[in-house]
Order: C-alpha cells, then sequence, then structure tokens
C-alpha cells in the first residue's frame, strides 16, 4: 500500500511538472494576457502553469514536489482537484476586480490556494493538527511580510516583480475550497 502512494504521487508530481515544462515553452501562448482572456480560455488556467522563466519554474515547482508528501491524508485527485479549480478563480479575479493587471505567469498564487486548503482540512485530525497549523502560521506571515516588506529577493532572482496578489488570491480561494469541503465532509457522512 506505501508503495503504491508513493508510486501515484511521483507519477503525479512528474506528469504535472512535464506538462507545465512543455507549456513553458510556449509560454507567451498560455500565460494571462487580459485583453486576449476570454477569447483564449485556455489562458484561465495556462497562466498558472507556465512562469517568467526558467528559475521561476523550478522555485516553484520545488514547492509543488513537497505538498503531496507533506499532507498524506490528501490524495492525488484532491491536488488535481486543486490544479483545475484555482487556476480559473484567481484568474478571473485579475480580470474583474484587479484590472490593472493586464499579464501574469506563475503557479505560486495557486500554491499558496493549495497549501492553505489542504493545512485547513488537516486540522480537522489531531495527529496533523500541529503541522497543519504551523504551515498556516507560515504562508500568514509570508503574506504579512510580502504585503508589508515586499517581495524584492524573489523578484531579482525570478527576473520579474511578484504579484502578491495571486498569493493574496489564492489564500482566500483556499479558504473557500477548505470550508467547502469540510461542509460536504459532513453532509456526505450523515
Amino acid at each position: 500500500m506505501q508503495d503504491r502512494f508513493l508510486i501515484t504521487r511521483i507519477v503525479f508530481i512528474a506528469v504535472f511538472m512535464s506538462l507545465s515544462a512543455c507549456l513553458q515553452v510556449f509560454a507567451n501562448v498560455f500565460i494571462y494576457w487580459r485583453e486576449a482572456l476570454l477569447h483564449d480560455f485556455w489562458r484561465l488556467w495556462t497562466a498558472h502553469w507556465v512562469h517568467v522563466g526558467w528559475v521561476h519554474f523550478v522555485l516553484n515547482m520545488l514547492a509543488f514536489m513537497c505538498l503531496p508528501f507533506i499532507f498524506p491524508r490528501a490524495q492525488v485527485r484532491h491536488f488535481i482537484a486543486l490544479l483545475l479549480l484555482l487556476p480559473p478563480c484567481i484568474s478571473l479575479c485579475f480580470y474583474y476586480f484587479l484590472t490593472d493587471i493586464s499579464a501574469y505567469a506563475g503557479l505560486s498564487g495557486v500554491l499558496h490556494g493549495a497549501y492553505v486548503t489542504v493545512a485547513c482540512i488537516h486540522l480537522l485530525y489531531p495527529r496533523e493538527r500541529n503541522f497543519a497549523a504551523l504551515v498556516l502560521l507560515l504562508v500568514l506571515g509570508k503574506l504579512l511580510w510580502e504585503n508589508s516588506f515586499g517581495s524584492m529577493g524573489t523578484a531579482e532572482l525570478i527576473g520579474s516583480p511578484v504579484l502578491v496578489e495571486a498569493h493574496l488570491l489564492g489564500v482566500i480561494w483556499g479558504m473557500i475550497f477548505a470550508v467547502v469541503y469540510v461542509i460536504h465532509m459532513y453532509v456526505t457522512d450523515k
């Protein structure tokens, strides 16, 4: 059983990283362009699966690779759902509420949302509660730091400004999805 758990997660990570790397080759076709978003609807998703460069890609993929292993109760199907649900929610928030954002690429908003969703759900399990709370505190601390002092070091490293609004939107949507999931769990258990 443990082997299947490990193999499933490794295959999931490899498939997503390969997809993201392939999209990276033609990133301009897949990034968020405000003017093209509603005509090129795939950008709602792909904008979050491509990056501004390969350093950005590697950094996000390192954070992505950790997620399925640090929260063992979450299943691969949950991660797939988050990779499909979070991107259009964030993209549509850019489009309708943050109209000054004309271009965006990167997984970090989705990563913030995924970490928060899974951590919030793991608060329900006594054995995982302390670790989940630590992850949530670290994400909160990161958001506070970015919104107070900025992300100049990261921006220099990836060669592009960091759009901290994506991180915040990811966290907000992550909390919403966690609440919906918990409600769904309790409704279907009864």
